[in-house]
């Protein structure tokens, strides 16, 4: 019987590892696969790290409203611009004094003539004629009944108007970047209240369900904490996606390519009395930037009158040429040659007295455009008026809401403080712990929103005046 359960267990053994004996090469293949294994785990990680380096490679940039003002300052796209226009303009300069300077020119003339009918004039032989001639030109206005120089005075205008288009561009780039900055700060506000109002609702949550466990509470108090909590997390993926979209904005504005902006700062701020009317609008009107840049453009059309006005009028230039000049004539069998230097100078004159009333024409509009100019002037101070008005008007409004809210917010906290003490003894419901957290919650987002506000009226009240940045 030994025997047979020995030869049984034998014949099971030989039965279970009979795949290993049929296949001599088994051991070779679970090994392959094994290194196969490995070198997809080891190309996992490889990748995993990858992706890992790229994550980082993307960091957030984080900057103070100081470093975002600079580098506004060099890369925003507005005062980009507004720096080409200077370059144009400087160059329209050089261009208009160009006609005050003597113009200078090389000349070079090599003429081969021959004429058959003149041979009965030198013996029936053709008559040829080969000259060359090489000058120097010069060509100077002496007068232009001050067409010249009313160019040059419009250009020099022209400069000043580019200083000015480039203030004008950096203070609307400073505005738009600073509160584009404000509005990543109120939106980091804003999601961290969410944030700390979905901890609460999720600590009461757990307050239930321990109050449950010792018999204290119901069934509804722990579904009615769950609703809450769920109720609250909308918020928070709000106010994140906030936060993204205010970043975009000021990244956009900065021109910064690729990577995350965020913004580092705070929001409190003591209010104060701004700068009164009288005193603003006195400031705009010796600041605003588009003002004195009008008023720059209103002498370049005073200037453009006396050019349109010259085009009919007397002018003298001075022309004159010098060189070296070959001759070469060969007439009647013999040929006669020679070379030397040769120079004219003169003065010219030219009257253009009737033009069909062109000039007189072009005159006209000049005068009208210079006119149309001063009344835009007029309107648009009227309009820097209002706008300074506008201004100090918000400012002292926000100004009164922030010192409003300051106290509304404590209140709330002391409140909601109350309550929830009230509502562990069992002398509150639930009902007025989340009126009490809700009152909390908005008096906290409109302080937020009233200190952003007010910093952001600020900020315009100074672009009004035509002194933000400087």
């Amino acid at each position: 019987m030994r025997d047979a359960f020995q030869h049984r267990d034998t014949e099971k053994n030989y039965k279970n590892n009979s795949h290993i004996l049929l296949n001599p090469f088994n051991k070779l293949s679970v090994g392959i696969r094994k290194i196969r294994i490995i070198s997809l785990c080891a190309l996992c990680l490889c990748v995993s790290m990858f992706l890992k380096d790229s994550v980082h490679a993307v960091e957030t940039r984080t900057l103070t409203l100081d470093q975002a003002l600079a580098i506004a300052t060099e890369k925003n796209r507005d005062i980009e611009k507004a720096r080409e226009y200077a370059r144009y303009v400087q160059g329209k300069y050089v261009e208009e004094r160009a006609a005050a300077l003597p113009q200078l020119g090389l000349s070079g003339s090599a003429i081969f003539s021959r004429d058959d009918s003149q041979g009965a004039l030198f013996g029936g032989n053709s008559y040829r004629q080969d000259s060359r001639a090489l000058d120097l030109t010069l060509s100077q206005p002496l007068f232009t009944w001050g067409k010249i120089g009313a160019a040059i005075r419009a250009a020099e205008v022209g400069l000043k108007t580019a200083d000015e288009q480039l203030r004008l561009y950096r203070q609307a780039a400073f505005r738009d970047v600073t509160t584009a900055f404000y509005d990543v700060l109120l939106s980091r506000e804003l999601d961290s209240q969410a944030v700390e109002n979905l901890s609460q609702k999720k600590r009461h949550l757990d307050e239930a369900q321990r109050r449950f466990s010792a018999g204290t509470a119901t069934d509804y108090d722990i579904l009615a904490a769950e609703v809450s909590v769920e109720n609250a997390r909308p918020d928070v993926i709000r106010t994140a996606n906030t936060i993204r979209t205010a970043g975009e904005r000021l990244r956009f504005l900065l021109a910064l390519e690729g990577g995350d902006v965020d913004a580092v700062g705070s929001l409190d701020i003591s209010p104060e009395q701004p700068r009164a009317y009288s005193e603003a609008l006195a400031l705009a009107l010796k600041r605003r930037p588009e003002l004195l840049d009008l008023k720059l453009r209103i002498g370049i059309y005073d200037e453009l009158v006396t050019i349109a006005a010259a085009d009919d009028k007397p002018r003298l230039d001075l022309k004159g040429s010098a060189g070296w000049h070959w001759l070469d004539v060969n007439s009647s069998g013999t040929g006669r040659e020679g070379n030397g230097a040769a120079w004219s100078a003169g003065v010219y004159l030219s009257f253009p007295f009737f033009d069909g009333l062109r000039s007189r024409g072009r005159a006209a509009q000049a005068r009208s455009e210079a006119r149309t100019k001063q009344i835009e002037y007029a309107r648009l101070a009227d309009s820097i008026a209002l706008e300074i008005r506008n201004a100090g008007n918000s400012v002292r409004e926000s100004s009164e809401i922030v010192q409003a809210l300051s106290g509304t917010v404590r209140q709330a906290e002391r409140l909601l403080q109350m309550v929830e003490k009230g509502f562990e003894l069992g002398v509150k419901i639930r009902l007025e712990v989340n009126d009490a957290q809700l009152s909390l919650l908005q008096a906290r987002s409109n302080l937020a929103r009233a200190r952003r506000d007010y910093r952001v009226a600020l900020v315009t009240y100074e672009w009004a005046m035509g002194t933000l940045g400087e």
